[in-house]
């Protein structure tokens, strides 16, 4: 009963994917719920788990419509950790986090194949 209840809870916090589609697998050996949500044509669209407490745990990765990645994130207990990283058409950001903050930003710029760093 107490995961049915956790499960609900979780269902109704993810309500900003409300109008994608969902599946949610319980792990027995990690403990952990996978959670993957689909976009309106079925493409993935983020992937990533939960705790049974509801709270983001691990690798979360997120993709555009066309598939291709956007973030690369990290959670430890709900909290964000570790290298995140942001693509974007000609940029990649890694931000670092360390105690939910962040603790450092590197932005490269691709320019004919090449990556530049851009530095704060």
């Amino acid at each position: 009963m107490k995961n049915l209840i956790v499960l609900v809870l979780l269902l109704v916090g993810t309500s900003v994917f409300a109008q994608n589609e969902r599946t949610l697998k319980f792990n027995e050996d990690t403990n952990l719920i996978e959670a993957t949500y689909y976009n309106e044509n079925g493409n993935i669209v983020q992937t990533g788990f939960y705790t049974k407490e509801g709270k983001l745990q691990g690798d979360w990765i997120s993709y555009d419509n066309e598939g291709n990645k956007k973030v690369s994130a990290q959670y430890n207990n709900g909290e964000k950790t570790g290298k995140w990283f942001y693509w974007s058409k000609d940029t990649l950001n890694e931000v670092d986090y360390s105690n939910n903050t962040v603790a450092n930003v590197n932005t490269w710029i691709t320019k004919n194949s090449i990556a530049d760093r851009e530095l704060p």
